[in-house]
């Protein structure tokens, strides 16, 4: 599968609430380095897969927009704004935060991600 395809796809695939779905992306020696207005995060695939446990506990649904996609060999660029609907509140929905995520892709795989992130 082309890189920027395979991208597309697990944005699309509701991944960031599916442990399962994660699995199928991610490849076991994944690192994703992430630039938060919290700080500076570094996860492994288990650290994300947990994550994705957090946010299926913790919203309804979600939806992501994507406004760019691009792609540099098996370097892939996406932005995108991310999207819940809380458990709380089941009938509003609110932008989580912005995004702009750079991965390499490797065997068909998330490899390597890079991200930084600010709040809705």
């Amino acid at each position: 599968m082309m890189a920027k395809a395979l991208v597309s796809e697990f944005y699309q695939s509701g991944s960031l609430r599916s442990k399962e779905v994660l699995q199928r992306f991610l490849h076991d020696e994944m690192e994703f380095h992430w630039y938060s207005s919290k700080g500076f995060l570094l996860l492994k695939k288990s650290d994300l897969i947990d994550l994705s446990g957090e946010m299926e506990r913790s919203y309804s649904s979600s939806r992501i927009d994507i406004s760019h996609l691009l792609q540099d060999g098996n370097m892939v660029t996406v932005r995108f704004t991310y999207y819940v609907t809380p458990i709380e509140t089941p009938s509003e929905e609110s932008v989580l935060a912005h995004f702009v995520t750079i991965w390499e892709v490797k065997e068909d795989k998330l490899f390597r991600g890079y991200q930084m992130s600010q709040l809705g």
